[in-house]
């Protein structure tokens, strides 16, 4: 599909940072915001692109309203190591551990929203922190970042 491949070559500047991101860091969030500003030129395209494929129905495909998903890549070496999911959310998903960390790129879509309290921008969470996302507020489209695609979901 034209619209992935054409998100995904738009995605290798930020991977190319994201690569040299330590998850570990506290401040790996706010210098993420500093470098990739969410009102800049390239997440400002970005944007339209996530935007575009969500009305399209292709980028989050499974799930429902509220709460839809998809996987964009595995992680690769063209993804820099990380797999790339995307989810439109407004209330919240299920619970998981992220062993090696979790970078999250959050798009304001409608209202004010905030993902887990944090408003809308990068979002980086440390190896081996566990959480129930969750989207307050409004609707948010996040792109999420797991070095090596590791994530454990939680049973319920």
């Amino acid at each position: 599909m034209e619209e992935r491949e054409q998100l995904l070559r738009s995605l290798r500047p930020i991977l190319e940072h994201l690569a040299g991101v330590d998850c570990a860091n506290p401040g790996a969030g706010a210098a993420l915001n500093l470098a990739m500003p969410l009102h800049g030129d390239l997440l400002r395209e970005l944007r339209q692109q996530v935007t575009a494929g969500l009305e399209g129905g292709w980028l989050t495909p499974r799930g429902s309203t509220g709460l839809s998903y998809g996987r964009l890549a595995k992680a690769t070496p063209l993804t820099r190591g990380f797999s790339i999911d995307v989810v439109h959310m407004n209330q919240t998903g299920p619970a998981h551990t992220h062993p090696m960390g979790e970078i999250d790129l959050c798009f304001p879509l409608e209202g004010e929203p905030t993902f887990d309290g944090h408003p809308p921008g990068w979002v980086v969470l440390p190896p081996g922190s566990s959480h129930v996302p969750t989207v307050a507020s409004g609707d948010m489209a996040i792109l999420y970042f797991l070095p090596g695609g590791a994530i454990d979901f939680h049973q319920s």
